[in-house]
């Protein structure tokens, strides 16, 4: 064959191959351009929070076994606590695998985040009825528990009996003020929400 017959073959051939990688590159970009969230608009939406207990059950799960991990620090130094023969099957947090100290900081956050269930709208109260979670003084208290959980988180944070002396006391109130509402109320379980 001619060599110049084959160079202009050999460029037709790269010029073609080019122009395939091109429009292949091109049409790559449009399908993860299309499937990409525009400019603005952010990630996907996060899923709404859906409701799978009632309030007696996040208090029987969450706050109360968290607000004992505060309670007990008051007299016990949680640094003193020892681990349970298995730690990492002990059902106190004060003995487990996170003892001690981060147990403190750590029921404090489950604290503060459990106020954020207390708020999610379609809570029940152990009766059926709904809680009152739109109420102002509902929103109060849990704002108040959030914050005394942030308090006693950090007090285990600084390992500061005294600092979880203060925190306790906030949590207690915060308890206090929404049980003397909504829980203790005359005409038993129907009557109040818990």
């Amino acid at each position: 064959m001619n060599p110049e017959v084959f160079t202009m073959r050999m460029r037709s051939v790269v010029l073609s191959v080019l122009f395939c990688v091109a429009a292949a590159t091109l049409a790559a970009v449009g399908v993860v351009a299309a499937q990409a969230p525009a400019a603005g608009r952010g990630a996907a939406p996060a899923p709404a929070a859906r409701v799978h207990g009632n309030l007696a059950q996040v208090m029987r799960g969450i706050l109360y076994p968290a607000s004992n991990v505060i309670f007990s620090a008051q007299s016990t130094d949680p640094a003193t606590v020892k681990p349970d023969g298995d730690p990492s099957t002990s059902p106190n947090p004060l003995s487990s695998s996170y003892g001690g100290w981060e147990a403190v900081e750590n029921a404090g956050i489950a604290l503060a985040e459990a106020a954020n269930l207390l708020s999610i709208p379609g809570r029940v109260c152990l009766s059926g009825k709904p809680a009152p979670s739109q109420n102002a003084d509902w929103q109060k208290w849990v704002g108040e528990l959030r914050a005394a959980g942030m308090a006693a988180y950090k007090a285990g944070q600084a390992k500061s009996q005294d600092a979880v002396l203060e925190a306790a006391d906030l949590v207690s109130v915060a308890c206090s003020n929404c049980h003397d509402k909504y829980r203790e109320v005359p005409g038993g379980v129907a009557a109040r929400c818990q």
